[in-house]
């Protein structure tokens, strides 16, 4: 018997994202919407996330059926006062790494769920603290892991991950992607999905 009655539309091309979502039991496929990750400067950083998955969720152009919502998500890192997105190149992914070192920063990833009758969006805010990383470590994870799809420039279930955190207050499927307790929470909330 399934627990959720609708299939998820994940607006994401994250295999993370995708991933966490089946472990959940749920049906998904993988959609796409042509948006730009801008935002505007004078919104408080715990808002970028979810502006920007709100923004993906409406630059949707397919229809959602009866029985679908869409998800959208995006993750920022927020380190001391910056907001770290995904790195563009190796050096950039370099300084981002050697400022998380030793330091504990904030991840957040916003959510919009979209049916046809609801628009809905949350985030979840993940403390992460990172031990001590040499150069070494820094350039290795960098140059054998390819940190340029991640915020922060690291992936928690990577080596790094492993080897370099210390701790983690919060949500870890946050660091992955997606809060995982809170979106299922969020989900059988809307508009019915849930079998009871």
């Amino acid at each position: 018997m399934e627990i959720f009655n609708k299939k998820i539309l994940l607006n994401s091309h994250s295999p993370r994202r995708k991933q966490i979502l089946e472990s959940m039991g749920l049906d998904v496929k993988t959609v796409s919407s042509d948006c730009e990750e801008t935002y505007p400067d004078n919104i408080p950083p715990e808002e970028v996330a979810v502006y920007l998955a709100t923004k993906k969720c409406r630059a949707y152009k397919g229809d959602i059926l009866p029985d679908e919502v869409l998800v959208s998500a995006d993750t920022i890192v927020i380190n001391g006062n910056s907001i770290l997105g995904k790195p563009k190149n190796r050096q950039q992914a370099l300084e981002m790494l050697k400022s998380l070192s030793g330091n504990t920063h904030k991840v957040i990833t916003g959510c919009c769920l979209q049916s046809q009758n609801t628009l809905k969006s949350f985030y979840e805010t993940t403390e992460v603290i990172f031990g001590e990383l040499d150069d070494e470590e820094i350039v290795y994870y960098t140059d054998k892991y390819s940190p340029y799809d991640k915020a922060g420039a690291y992936g928690v279930q990577e080596w790094i991950g492993m080897t370099g955190i210390k701790g983690i207050k919060g949500d870890y499927y946050n660091v992955m992607g997606l809060p995982a307790n809170k979106l299922w929470q969020q989900l059988k909330d809307l508009d019915g999905c849930y079998n009871e």
